[in-house]
């Protein structure tokens, strides 16, 4: 078995993000790019002890940089949005200070 930290790789906290959260009971993560639905399902549930009600996701290509004169792309990646069972407590990234 894969250890969770290896299939959810972070959070993202976005705008975006946080309204989805908060209107849709989703969360979004960056998770690994071979990661399949199910395992996000079972990663989620055991490190944040709650109940997941359907999983998508979605593969976004690398964007184009430059440094200088040379030019390449980033790592293609994998987001995951995570919608919660109705009432299951919703999940708080950060504790205000």
């Amino acid at each position: 078995m894969k250890a969770l930290t290896d299939i959810i790789r972070r959070p993202i906290i976005t705008e975006k993000g946080v309204q989805i959260k908060d209107l849709q009971r989703t969360l979004v993560f960056e998770v690994a790019p071979q990661a399949t639905k199910p395992e996000i399902k079972r990663a989620v549930e055991a490190m944040f002890n709650v109940k997941v009600e359907q999983v998508r996701t979605v593969l976004l290509p690398g964007k184009f940089r430059r440094r200088g004169l040379k030019g390449g792309y980033r790592a293609d990646w994998k987001k995951a949005y995570v919608r919660l069972k109705p009432g299951e407590k919703m999940v708080e990234y950060l504790e205000p200070a």
